[in-house]
Parts: C-alpha cells; sequence; structure tokens
C-alpha cells in the first residue's frame, strides 16, 4: 500500500524522515508498533477505554449472566471434573452473573395488576406494563446503538491519532457503505435482530422460565373483581386462560389479558407471551447460525488457501470433497441426524441446537469454498507470493499475512447471505417438528402452532413470526448486497478486475 497525502496524490518516499504531527516526534512514524503510537500519544486511547468501561459497567451483570447461561459449563465440568477450581469459576461466575444491571426486569418492572382507585400496582413508577416495557425497550436499543457508536469511535480516534496513513482503501470501502441505503437497511435490522438476541431477558415482557419453560412453578398476583381483593395463580392456570385459540379465545397483539399482562404481538395457542418467545428465539437462531458459520467459514478458508497455494492433486481432491458434500440431499441428511442424534448427550446440548449448528456447519462449507476459491486462486498467482517463497517465507506464513486477508472480503459476503439461509432452514426444521426441541423457543414452532388459526381471529401466531423471518433473512441479503458493493463497486466479485480484487485485499489490513 502506498501512503499518500490528502492534499495531493505524491507519494511519500518511504525513506523519508516523517515528523509526528500528532507527538511532535521526528523519525519514521509508520515504522513504530500501534502500542508505541498509542504510548506517545495515550490521551485519546484514555479516554475511549475509560468511555467502554463506563458503558460495561452499566450491564456488566447482564453481560456476566449472557455468559453463565449461554456457556455448557455445567457440561463441561462433567466431562472434565479432574480442571482444578472448577468448582470455583461457577461459584464465581454465577456471583459476576447476579450483580445488578442498570436495563433489567428488576430495574424498570413491567409485571403489575391494576386495582381500581389506585392505579397500577408492581411497575416501573406506578406506569401501566406497556408504558413500563415500552420504557426498557427504548432504554435497551438506546444503550445499544451508544455501544455500537463508541465502538465505531475508536476507528475514528485510530485513524485520527495512531494511524499513519492518511488514506487507506477501507476510507473508501466506509465511504461507499455510508451512501449505500440497500446495506444500512440491512445493517439497521440485523443489528436489531442482535439486540434481540442479545438482551432477550430484558426486552421480553416476561421471564422466558415463568411465561414458557415451567409456567406452573411461578406464581403471579392479580386483582380479582369477583373477589375485590389481590389473589394469586399460578402462571400455567393464567396461560391457560390467556390462550389464542381462534375464535374460542384470543390475546391479539397490543392487549391485556385478564389478568393485566400486557402482550405487544399476542400469545401462543399455550397462552404463553409471543414476543417473550420471538426474543428468546431470536437468541437459538443466532446461536445456529454464527456457531455453523464459524464452523464451515474455517473449513471453506483452510481448504481455499490450501488447495491455491499448493494447486495439482490437493486442490482437486478438495473438489471431489465439495461435489461429494453437495450431491448429499442437504434437507435430509438435517433430517436424518438430528433424529439419530437426539437421544444422545451432544443432542441434549440447548436442545437440539449444537447438533443443527455442527449439521449446517459440515455441509455448508462447499458453498463458502467454491466462493472464495477463485479469488484465492488468483492472489497465489500475484509477485509477491512467489516472492515470499523464493525468500523461503513458511507456507503457512505467506497463507496468513499475504492470502487471508485477500479473501476475506469475499467471505464475509457470502457468510452474511448464508446466515440468513440458515435461519430459514432452522425455522423449517422446527415448523416440521424436527431440530429444536420443545419447549425451547423458535421461530418456526411459533409458525407450526398458529398454523390451524392463519384465518381466525389468532392469526398474529403464525404470520408475526413468518414477517419477522422474512425481514431478518432479507436485512442479512441486503447487508452481503451493501458488502459486496462496498468492497468492489464494480459489484464483479471473484471477477477478473484486479483493481477491485487488489482494493478488497488491502481494505482487510491496514496499520
Amino acid at each position: 500500500m502506498t501512503d499518500t497525502n490528502e492534499s495531493n496524490d505524491t507519494p511519500r518516499d518511504p525513506d523519508e524522515e516523517l515528523h509526528d504531527p500528532r507527538t511532535g516526534d521526528e523519525g519514521r512514524f509508520e515504522d513504530q508498533p500501534l502500542r508505541e503510537r498509542i504510548a506517545a500519544n495515550p490521551r485519546p486511547a484514555a479516554i475511549w477505554v475509560a468511555g467502554l468501561t463506563l458503558l460495561v459497567a452499566l450491564q456488566f451483570g447482564a453481560i456476566a449472566n449472557f455468559v453463565v447461561n449461554t456457556i455448557p459449563w455445567s457440561l463441561l465440568f462433567g466431562i472434565l471434573p479432574s480442571i482444578p477450581g472448577a468448582g470455583s469459576v461457577s461459584a464465581a461466575g454465577q456471583w459476576f452473573a447476579d450483580l445488578p444491571a442498570l436495563l433489567t426486569r428488576e430495574t424498570i418492572p413491567n409485571e403489575g395488576y391494576y386495582v381500581p382507585g389506585e392505579g397500577w400496582q408492581g411497575t416501573f413508577l406506578g406506569l401501566s406494563p406497556a408504558i413500563a416495557w415500552a420504557i426498557r425497550v427504548v432504554l435497551v436499543y438506546a444503550y445499544s446503538f451508544a455501544f455500537l457508536a463508541w465502538v465505531w469511535y475508536a476507528y475514528v480516534l485510530f485513524r485520527r491519532h495512531y494511524r499513519y496513513a492518511d488514506w487507506t482503501p477501507r476510507d473508501d470501502i466506509v465511504g461507499r457503505l455510508r451512501t449505500h441505503r440497500w446495506g444500512q437497511f440491512g445493517i439497521v435490522v440485523v443489528l436489531a435482530f442482535l439486540v434481540l438476541a442479545l438482551f432477550a431477558p430484558a426486552l421480553a415482557t416476561a421471564p422466558v422460565e415463568q411465561n414458557i419453560e415451567d409456567p406452573y412453578s411461578h406464581t403471579i398476583e392479580y386483582y380479582d373483581a369477583e373477589l375485590g381483593e389481590v389473589t394469586e395463580t399460578t402462571v400455567g392456570d393464567a396461560n391457560r386462560d390467556s390462550a389464542s385459540r381462534g375464535s374460542s379465545s384470543n390475546v391479539g397483539p397490543m392487549t391485556y389479558d385478564e389478568y393485566d399482562r400486557f402482550h405487544p404481538i399476542g400469545t401462543l395457542p399455550s397462552g404463553g407471551d409471543l414476543f417473550t418467545f420471538m426474543a428468546f428465539g431470536a437468541r437459538i437462531s443466532l446461536l445456529i447460525g454464527l456457531l455453523s458459520l464459524a464452523i464451515s467459514g474455517i473449513a471453506a478458508a483452510t481448504l481455499a488457501l490450501f488447495g491455491a497455494y499448493y494447486k495439482g492433486k490437493l486442490d482437486l481432491s478438495f473438489v471431489v470433497a465439495s461435489d461429494s458434500v453437495q450431491a448429499m440431499p442437504r434437507l435430509l441428511l438435517l433430517v436424518l441426524l438430528s433424529v439419530v442424534l437426539a437421544d444422545t448427550w451432544l443432542g441434549g446440548l440447548y436442545s437440539g441446537a449444537i447438533v443443527l449448528a455442527l449439521i449446517f456447519g459440515a455441509t455448508g462449507w462447499p458453498a463458502l469454498w467454491r466462493a472464495v476459491r477463485g479469488p484465492a486462486l488468483q492472489v497465489s498467482e500475484k509477485e509477491w507470493i512467489d516472492a515470499a517463497r523464493s525468500y523461503g517465507q513458511a507456507p503457512t506464513v505467506t497463507m496468513r499475512r499475504h492470502m487471508l486477508p485477500y479473501i476475506l472480503g469475499y467471505l464475509l459476503i457470502y457468510a452474511s447471505m448464508t446466515l440468513g439461509g440458515i435461519i430459514v432452514g432452522v425455522a423449517g426444521l422446527s415448523f416440521l417438528g424436527l431440530g429444536v426441541d420443545s419447549p425451547t423457543p423458535e421461530w418456526g414452532r411459533a409458525i407450526d402452532a398458529g398454523q390451524d388459526y392463519v384465518t381466525t381471529s389468532s392469526w398474529h401466531i403464525s404470520l408475526i413470526p413468518g414477517i419477522f423471518i422474512v425481514l431478518v433473512v432479507t436485512a442479512f441479503n441486503a447487508l452481503g448486497d451493501g458488502i459486496r458493493d462496498a468492497i468492489d463497486p464494480q459489484s464483479d466479485v471473484g471477477g477478473d478486475s484486479d483493481d477491485a480484487t487488489d482494493e478488497a485485499a488491502a481494505g482487510g489490513t491496514g496499520a
């Protein structure tokens, strides 16, 4: 990459002694490691770290709770009981998970009951459950986007204070993405989906354990108009009376049930809150999608790099393996393996979600491999690869330093598009009664539960989850289109444009 000044395109002399205007130091500023540049001018980095620490501290308890409840620690310690201090680690993790957080259900409660003449009891500031829940949702999304904005500010500070180059191809990529409205739509919706998954306990209108998983083990208080007093009942009995089952009973979107519980998008045929189901179902979809993409992405990149570097019979063997995997009926394989592995310890992880992720990853790598094989073969013919060979550089080092950045952009594009397909696939399996086991929330199961009520007053059970799926999948495709057009303005992904692919490769690097 050639450094250029902002005022003109005159290349800098690589041997020129530079004066760093940020620190006043003389010398080859571009030769300094990043840590030395930060040490020479620590104030911007210190301010950013202080802001990040504050943001994390506000939700540290919720973050720790997510980590503790997402990773199967009990299974890990059960398989490896000889780990020194395993019990202490588990206890410490639970202690951190119990720390208070700012944006939680306990801080801004929305569950309560209405007493005539006295107003709402048990809710945040005595507000109605709908308003209390809306306040919590707005604050959670405001916090999330503030956090993302602060992460973006780190890049701004790096470019302003610590990057030695006045311009890199990444600047053009970011500039094109700023004007790509379709890609921006994808970014906004994808971020909203990620926040829904990560902050599901705070965004849900009711705890998932209480409302969906084990309702008869929990109780709620409500005002009984016939008795004229506050009484108590199990959540299971309340759900039974709040079920949406067409003409016989229905609790639709933006309504309260008779127990003063607010349901933003209605209830399920079981009486559970549909929004709570969708929020926690987003976690399962995200877990399966990201884990399967990690598996297939690593396999695809590794095979593409080794095949492009050594070529010949090794690359041919990868072609045969890819064709063999793609020749198998994927849907049939998913159904078969999910049934066969359902009763194993692996099938018990996250109600079968891990099995689905492994199957999607093991069968999805050929598509990603074919997407990055062309760029990998293209970069393997460049002069700098031959130069690295002639200087005796280890093949793995050459692949990691000179070839991998070249294909990362393409891998990111196709991975973002593939993720939407995985979400649809998981929902389809759940619709068929396979995949993620009940009662674990999954979007496809909601569609299946509501298919008998599509033409009734309980139309929301299938329609709203279906809209969620279409919107999220469309957003991931839009995000992939935006990244593709930003990396390559000619939209010639995998084509013969050396300029475009050089820019894509450089966009993954930078000091």
